[in-house]
């Protein structure tokens, strides 16, 4: 059974795992009110996609704040959470507007989920969200030049910098790698947090899309605050004390249930 499986109970794992830092599989199973065999496999999955780190009797918080997970992992990482929040994202999408995506997976579902959309004009500095909307006729995609980068086929650099902010669009849509407890929005690259800040810019309004395993992710880069987006897009209800945080930023939450399909589940 791979990643793409994942649950609300592995998601829970790993936010009270963030939370703690550290955790045996006798509190985790307690916590969750499952068997020891239960959290067993959930944590082998979730190591494997590099979340978390097993050592003797339980589990810790990767040690690393510098590196992201591979896309191939990342992309089957919680994907039917992702394909909710990109169904929600679409249905806020008007026909004839104008909007950036930016890299990352759940960008690339947001794409999916918007090909049967008409009269979008789509900026991007993702090869594969340009891969994706090349699909529907009635969409134009304009892509950023600059440096490839191989691993996920992501735009960076200067030149990418450079040509978004050439822009004005109705909407920016970014992602991020992690949200700490503090409210700031993160990432790993420097290169890719410079051109997101730039696509942040060159929106009339910005959303965050952002799966639930980002809250208390710990990231290097500082992106933005939370306060600088006007719609956060999860699949799930944000852990203390991102509620809180939210309200104060004047964010609009919008959580994507199980049954979204177009619209989002308030």
């Amino acid at each position: 059974m791979s990643v793409n499986e994942s649950n609300p109970r592995q998601l829970k794992l790993l936010a009270a795992v963030r939370e703690r830092g550290a955790a045996t599989v006798e509190e985790l199973a307690q916590l969750l009110d499952v068997t020891l065999q239960t959290v067993r496999r959930d944590v082998q999955r979730l190591a494997e996609a590099g979340l978390l780190a097993r050592f003797h009797g339980g589990v810790r918080v990767p040690g690393s704040t510098t590196e992201n997970i591979a896309h191939g992992q990342r992309e089957a990482l919680n994907a039917e959470g992702k394909s909710r929040i990109a169904r929600a994202v679409a249905g806020e999408v008007p026909n004839g507007c104008s909007l950036i995506l930016n890299v990352g997976t759940t960008a690339e579902a947001i794409a999916r989920a918007l090909l049967r959309h008409s009269g979008l004009r789509v900026i991007t500095n993702n090869l594969n969200v340009a891969g994706i909307l090349a699909a529907n006729a009635q969409c134009e995609v304009i892509v950023a030049g600059g440096t490839v980068r191989s691993r996920d086929r992501a735009v960076v650099g200067e030149t990418a910098v450079d040509f978004m902010r050439q822009f004005r669009v109705d909407i920016a849509v970014v992602g991020c790698s992690g949200i700490e407890a503090d409210g700031t929005v993160r990432d790993f690259d420097l290169r890719e947090v410079k051109v997101a800040q730039a696509i942040l810019a060159q929106g009339r309004e910005v959303w965050l899309a952002a799966d639930a395993s980002k809250f208390n992710r710990l990231a290097m880069v500082q992106l933005a605050e939370l306060s600088r987006f006007d719609r956060l897009f999860t699949d799930a209800p944000p852990p203390a004390p991102f509620p809180d945080l939210l309200e104060r930023a004047q964010v609009r939450c919008v959580v994507a249930g199980a049954d979204a399909t177009g619209d989002p589940t308030p």
